[in-house]
């Protein structure tokens, strides 16, 4: 009885959390805003009210066209899809480990699908869909790698994080050493790609990642309710009828998947998957990470970020993934600062 009671309860809990709260409403508004600044605001481009109604009307002149519906809201609709994507990678796995430190960012799976995209770009050259296996089979392997490493007599998240990070320095190493080896142009290639950007988005290479991301989003969200399960115990949720290690490998392999095709299109950007959970679970002043809010607030993130990286510097736009790692390295502290308080 008491197990029933606690299962309802959860269910209670999950249905609860997915009502749209107020913090959710301000996100959505802030989220409205950032996009219409991104989609219009820029020197030389919309000059009036009456700019703007042309384009929404598609009655605008080519140029003006092109550069907003084609450029400027494919970046727009890649920064929102990766962001929500990243932020549910994040909370997926700060919910695994129960810690706030236990991000792909920190744990080393970004850095194992950025090994697989370089082995990819090395072998094959710089072919889209070989990049997006490479990178998901290399944060399945460095997930693999942390979770072998990491046990004793089960998984502590403590454990899981130093391991990571000890897996991660690894893998940098490895991947400075095959960026010497390979070809100048291949270097180069991912020299770029490695500082993690948007720039030069298009439809056609967003789409498809769009897809990937978005499927691999439902999964998360179906598996909800086991997640919060999981947040109770192993115990607890084998008595309730949960499979526990077949529950948390498909959760890791569905948090690891949205890293990877993130990492394979833009490179990786890290910070986003690390706050994301945790700002959202404050602005819910509750203790369960919540998959909506953190979709919503990794979105966020990385469009402010991107909007940072193309109008903060005049003359120049830098990669996003130079300003989410110089926000995010603060960010980090803080949090450990934090953690080494309670």
């Amino acid at each position: 009885m008491k197990n029933i009671l606690s299962h309802a309860s959860i269910k209670h809990q999950a249905s609860k959390s997915a009502m749209i709260k107020p913090s959710k409403i301000i996100l959505l508004l802030l989220t409205l805003l950032l996009v219409f600044a991104t989609l219009f605001i820029g020197d030389h481009l919309v000059k009036s009210q009456q700019d703007i109604w042309l384009l929404l009307t598609g009655e605008a002149d080519r140029y003006q066209s092109i550069v907003v519906w084609q450029w400027r809201a494919s970046r727009l609709f890649a920064a929102l899809i990766i962001g929500a994507g990243l932020g549910i990678s994040g909370a997926v796995f700060q919910s695994l480990v129960r810690n706030p430190l236990g991000s792909p960012d920190i744990t080393g799976f970004n850095v194992g699908a950025f090994t697989g995209v370089l082995i990819s770009i090395a072998f094959f050259g710089n072919l889209y869909w070989m990049s997006v296996l490479g990178a998901i089979l290399g944060g399945l392997f460095s997930a693999i790698l942390v979770y072998i490493f990491a046990y004793r007599d089960g998984h502590s998240g403590f454990r899981l994080i130093i391991v990571g990070i000890a897996i991660s320095a690894t893998l940098t190493a490895f991947n400075q050493w095959l960026s010497l080896t390979v070809s100048l142009e291949t270097a180069m290639t991912a020299a770029l790609w490695s500082a993690g950007t948007l720039n030069g988005m298009t439809w056609a290479r967003v789409l498809p990642a769009a897809a990937l991301i978005s499927a691999f989003m439902v999964c998360a969200f179906l598996m909800n309710t086991r997640m919060r399960l999981l947040e109770m115990g192993d115990d607890t949720a084998a008595a309730l009828g949960i499979s526990v290690n077949r529950s948390r490998l498909v959760l890791m392999f569905v948090g690891v998947a949205l890293t990877a095709v993130a990492t394979a299109v833009t490179g990786p950007i890290a910070f986003i998957s690390l706050a994301a959970p945790q700002i959202a679970r404050r602005l819910e002043k509750s203790t369960n990470v919540s998959l909506g809010s953190s979709a919503l607030v990794g979105a966020l993130l990385l469009l402010c970020a991107d909007f940072i990286a193309q109008h903060g510097w005049e003359g120049s736009t830098l990669p996003v993934g130079l300003v989410t790692i110089s926000l995010g390295g603060i960010y980090l502290v803080y949090l450990i600062m934090r953690e080494g308080k309670l």
